[in-house]
């Protein structure tokens, strides 16, 4: 059966993704399967050269020149009455394997991923090698953090030193004073230890900038790893232990000693997990808005030294403070009252600061965290290290290797048409809400007031970050990690107290991904994500508006979800909705919810 393919078929095309049973991981079929990791890298770099080139071409129908659907994605030999899915994706889906170092694979986001970062490879190499885009006036410092993340023998040597004089840091604190002192300097390069200390806006007024303690210090995944006791979890927490174990080992810990101290670090994880806030929870925002300041802070956790904690993190004078959770703080409060506890605090910093420093250890430290990794992810290959460096890179230094990513694949004419693009969404979302009979006019003029004010980033942002401050060299990678991630850390909690930036990107330029954000009404789409699949200056209509126009729905969808809908054109959390209406929706989000209950994802999982 043929069908017309319309901008639905494409939406399919795009989010094609391979299946494990149809191209298992573990024997991927390509011919480079028996290659060496970095001999598969440096394959992946040609043929996402080559795809990135031809990618366009391959799709031309023979009408009028505009890219259309490749036909090899496609299985005819399924009825799309049957199943859409598979007629869609079924030919892709085939001949895809999951790649050995991936824990999943898609048809858009994966191999625009892939393209996206053997674009920013041959830049950093070039910055690296002294061949830098005139453009960019950080190239040196992106090449200098590339060069020293690409040198495994500095990570053997330098690194591994670098930890070394943290963690000695760690085993002369005496007291209390000690403690949050350090705690405080550990937190700012990037060690997630104890809990999470940041900047946010004010939800109740978006224009002001407060500070933020929520709930963090923890090693696996999510609060429920610690707390559940089915087989699986119990596993997973079994192969933590062990991982610990084996990576304090590596340190020079006896066995024995090591195995205590991994009991020590697990101990202290489980009692913070118990005093988390779970994520269904957490999606209510009312639920994480708690405005007791500084005073209140002190009074819900007074066996922590706060006024020490805040003056070493350089914001002394901090009183507004949003505690997303106060629960949790009473369980660090717990942790840190007992003066016995000192030591397994101690080890339990070590731990941390070791744990956020294997990225930039050498080999025999990735290799041990892999282990943990590949229990959780299913990934059978570490990444790699070219891989891994472009990632670090551009989470550290992405709006300096942004400018270059963005002349090299976007440019002004996708920006254009791209916001032509949304623009008609938004029409069409305007137009529909008018058709609700189900809200009433008082609710739809809120919303059409809230769809108006939305702030649409496209591409790149029209002021890029100062990066002046970052001090980056070629001695150690984890020194520029740590003072890299501090610089970005220091800049959040300097917007403490000023006026709102709205104009600021929370994504690199070469971020495959999109998002809207409730407290600040806006949407963003990165050049990243404005590539083929999704988006073609050279595509059909059609083509664009399944791709990135499907995504474009889906981020303006969220600013009227169950979470968006609570905020109001501003910003602000506040009920804009009459009580009718609110009762309406939740009626309708109900019902959506009970259909999807009913599906069995696998095993006993809905």
């Amino acid at each position: 059966m043929r069908i017309a393919l319309s901008a639905v078929a494409f939406a399919l095309l795009a989010a094609c993704k391979s299946a494990p049973e149809t191209a298992p991981a573990t024997k991927p079929t390509s011919a480079s399967a028996a290659k060496s990791a970095e001999a598969r890298g440096a394959a992946a770099m040609e043929e996402a050269k080559a795809a990135g080139q031809s990618a366009v071409a391959q799709a031309k129908d023979e009408g009028g020149g505009k890219p259309a659907v490749v036909e090899a994605v496609l299985d005819r030999t399924v009825d799309p009455c049957d199943d859409f899915y598979r007629f869609a994706c079924g030919g892709w889906m085939k001949a895809t394997p999951i790649p050995a170092d991936r824990a999943s694979w898609s048809r858009s986001f994966s191999e625009i991923y892939q393209r996206n970062e053997t674009a920013l490879r041959q830049i950093l190499e070039d910055d690296a090698a002294g061949k830098p885009d005139p453009a960019d006036p950080y190239a040196q410092k992106a090449g200098d953090f590339y060069a020293t993340c690409m040198d495994e023998q500095k990570a053997e040597t330098a690194s591994l030193a670098a930890l070394k004089t943290e963690l000695a840091r760690i085993d002369h604190i005496q007291g209390a004073t000690a403690f949050a002192r350090e705690l405080a300097v550990l937190q700012l390069g990037g060690v997630n230890a104890l809990f999470s200390f940041s900047s946010d806006q004010d939800a109740k007024d978006a224009t002001l900038v407060i500070g933020s303690a929520d709930q963090g210090g923890i090693g696996l995944p999510d609060r429920d790893y610690y707390l559940k006791d089915d087989a699986s979890t119990k596993s997973i927490r079994a192969a933590y232990e062990q991982n610990i174990v084996e990576l304090l080992q590596l340190l020079g810990e006896p066995e024995k000693q090591a195995r205590a101290d991994a009991k020590a670090v697990l101990r202290i994880e489980t009692a913070l997990a118990q005093a988390s806030m779970d994520r269904v929870e957490r999606r209510d925002p009312y639920n994480v808005y708690h405005r007791i300041e500084r005073k209140g802070l002190i009074a819900t956790a007074p066996h922590f030294l706060w006024n020490e904690f805040f003056r070493a993190s350089g914001t002394p004078e901090l009183q507004a403070i949003n505690v997303v959770t106060p629960a949790f703080f009473k369980g660090v409060d717990a942790i840190v009252r007992n003066n016995d506890n000192l030591a397994n605090l101690k080890t339990y910093l070590r731990y941390q600061t070791l744990a956020s420093a294997v990225p930039a250890l050498g080999k025999r430290f990735v290799e041990t965290r892999f282990k943990l990794t590949s229990k959780l992810n299913g990934a059978k290959e570490i990444l790699p290290r070219w891989k891994r460096c472009v990632a670090m890179t551009d989470g550290l230094l992405g709006e300096a290797t942004g400018r270059s990513f963005v002349a090299k694949t976007f440019g002004a004419e996708g920006k254009e048409q791209s916001l032509a693009l949304l623009d008609g969404i938004e029409k069409a979302f305007s137009d529909n809400l008018g058709t609700l009979s189900w809200m009433d006019d008082a609710t739809k003029q809120q919303a059409l007031q809230k769809l108006r004010k939305i702030v649409n980033k496209i591409g790149f942002p029209d002021s890029y970050r100062n990066y002046d401050a970052m001090k980056i060299g070629r001695g150690s990678l984890l020194k520029n990690l740590r003072a890299a991630t501090a610089f970005e850390n220091k800049r959040q909690l300097d917007k403490i107290g000023k006026p709102l930036d709205r104009s600021e990107w929370q994504m690199t330029p070469a971020t495959v991904n999109a998002q809207y954000n409730p407290a600040m009404n806006d949407m963003t789409f990165p050049a990243g994500i404005l590539q083929h699949p999704f988006f073609s200056a050279d595509a059909a209509g059609s083509m664009n508006a399944g791709g990135i126009g499907m995504v474009i729905g889906h981020e303006l969808t969220h600013g009227f979800d169950d979470q968006g809908r609570q905020y109001d054109a501003d910003g602000n959390l506040r009920d804009w909705w009459t009580k009718e209406s609110g009762e309406a929706f939740k009626e309708r989000a109900a019902c959506v919810v009970k259909q999807y209950d009913q599906y069995v994802a696998i095993d006993d999982v809905h």
